[in-house]
């Protein structure tokens, strides 16, 4: 299963495409003018860092509608989209959050939530979500969605990348300075080199694969707080806790990349694993005050 999820995979892209437009603007070498600014290269790291971020965040719902599929529907399909509908507006409302959009996408046992804000956020789920469970186990699994809207997890993971993402700019360029530095060997030059460059490039990528490991942890968190939000949601722990253990017999679906930290999935890959194993959400809901 690919577990490096679409959300890290752009938020990396518009980092490095950021970071070359400001090399390409000249910003490299206005930092290495008179030696590296450390100053202004951590103000330069955290505009490019959260920039990164804030515009995944601002494109995740309609990437996620057109990476899966999702038809979105209004409740006047029918019977079953009707009711799907309703449970998204009756858990919207107990959570004090606005309507998200709804949809369904074809696939097997899955659902996410998406979307830059509380308000204006999408749950979907899959047809085999709602083919392989009861009633009762798909209102769970909705509930637990809009426990994540609810929670701003969305907007916390951005933050998270946010940070991480200052941290991958500010080291990399730092090292790549170094490491230019070091070729050039007091050679005079009016900006940096090949060197800095390259370096920069590549540790922006590495670097971005270690920031996703962590951001992948936070995942995992939140997904525990989630599982309490539905079973506070309907009143109940028992039907979340059906719910993940008809999930542990199934074979999640596979999400687009970017819905990885917004879906159901089984817990593999303990580094970039952004869900925890299924057991371990049901001792820790079981054992929930």
């Amino acid at each position: 299963m690919k577990r490096i999820f679409l959300f890290v995979l752009t938020n990396l892209a518009v980092v490095v495409v950021l970071g070359v437009v400001a090399s390409l603007l000249g910003v490299n070498r206005y930092l290495t003018a008179n030696g590296l600014n450390l100053g202004m290269l951590l103000a330069f790291a955290a505009i490019i860092g959260f920039g990164g971020a804030i515009i995944s965040l601002l494109i995740s719902k309609p990437v996620a509608k057109w990476s899966s599929g999702v038809q979105v529907i209004t409740g006047t399909e029918g019977a079953d989209e009707a009711w799907i509908v309703n449970t998204v507006r009756k858990f919207a409302d107990q959570a004090g959050i606005g309507m998200p959009e709804v949809g369904v996408f074809e696939g097997e046992p899955n659902a996410f939530a998406t979307g830059a804000f509380k308000n204006n956020a999408l749950v979907a789920v899959s047809t085999g979500l709602l083919q392989g469970m009861t009633r009762e186990e798909v209102e769970a699994v909705i509930g637990h969605e809009v426990a994540h809207i609810a929670n701003g997890d969305m907007v916390t993971m951005t933050l998270i990348q946010g940070v991480m993402n200052t941290f991958v700019v500010f080291l990399s360029r730092v090292v790549g300075y170094l490491v230019d530095s070091f070729l050039s060997r007091g050679e005079q030059r009016s900006g940096p080199g090949i060197g800095y460059y390259v370096t920069t490039i590549v540790l922006d990528i590495l670097l971005g694969f270690v920031a996703a490991i962590i951001v992948a942890w936070f995942s995992r968190q939140r997904e525990f707080r989630a599982d309490r939000g539905a079973a506070q949601l309907m009143g109940r722990k028992q039907p979340m806790i059906a719910a993940l253990a008809r999930l542990g017999g199934m074979v999640p679906g596979e999400l687009p990349k970017g819905l990885q930290t917004s879906g159901i999935t089984s817990g593999v890959g303990k580094l970039f694993s952004t869900h925890p194993p299924i057991e371990e959400r049901i001792a820790a809901l079981q054992n929930a005050q």
